[in-house]
């Protein structure tokens, strides 16, 4: 089940006009480069914008998420036609074989039971050909950065085309070891709705996200900082 935030039809709108930049997917495009992908599974590719910058260089591209709504809008963007979608997950897949698999953003967070991340790892290493790569990001736990997850930190007033004004703020609810469970809300000025999102990450130190990737059957190749944010997040580069 995906996260109301990507599933609700009025909150999905939202999700690219509040979150314009997405300078840290050119990272992804350049690791892409760098391990000369000729195709690419984009797990969790909510409404397509990394799916489609691959698609447009060139690449074959297969987007794959559990929020019908937000594939709704990746259907209609500008090139949507090159690219196969796919309602699901990492564990629903069709027989594929592809170069790369990425999880961006949140993705490799959002699975919080050790179980739900080894069968998405293990689905994705199904569909990877023999030494294909896995690369995802994850924040790096004594980071702390939910502390910043605070409606005084985290408050917009935004105006939306074809939406209005609309305000949103995030505050973590709960935090138990190393899962951390936040609530977005939204609220719109046209008439006054009030909508919320509730969202549980899981907050995984490199050593367990390693022994996890071995377990999988996947060889490390490099743990990296994000670049545009270094101290706050590991990417990891893994191969079949």
């Amino acid at each position: 089940m995906a996260d109301d935030g990507f599933e609700v039809p009025r909150l999905v709108q939202l999700y690219d006009p509040l979150d314009p930049d997405r300078s840290d997917l050119e990272v992804y495009a350049a690791i892409v480069d760098e391990l000369g992908a000729r195709s690419v599974l984009d797990v969790g590719c909510g409404t397509g914008t990394f799916a489609l910058m691959l698609a447009a260089r060139g690449l074959e591209v297969v987007g794959v998420d559990p929020a019908r709504a937000s594939l709704d809008v990746a259907r209609r963007k500008h090139g949507a036609e090159s690219i196969r979608w796919l309602e699901g997950d990492a564990t629903t897949l069709p027989p594929l074989e592809v170069d790369l698999a990425t999880m961006t953003g949140n993705v490799a967070q959002v699975f919080v039971t050790d179980g739900e991340w080894a069968a998405t790892l293990a689905g994705v290493r199904g569909a990877l050909a023999d030494g294909g790569h896995l690369v995802f990001e994850t924040r790096i736990p004594a980071r702390e950065a939910w502390r910043e997850w605070t409606r005084d930190a985290t408050y917009e007033s935004s105006d939306v085309d074809g939406v209005g004004r609309v305000e949103t703020w995030v505050d973590v609810t709960e935090v138990v070891g190393d899962l951390v469970t936040f609530r977005a809300s939204y609220v719109f000025a046209s008439d006054g709705a009030v909508l919320t999102s509730d969202s549980t990450l899981r907050f995984r130190d490199r050593e367990t996200v390693e022994r996890s990737l071995a377990e999988a059957g996947f060889t490390v190749v490099d743990v990296r900082e994000a670049p545009d944010r270094p101290g706050r997040e590991m990417v990891f580069v893994a191969r079949r």
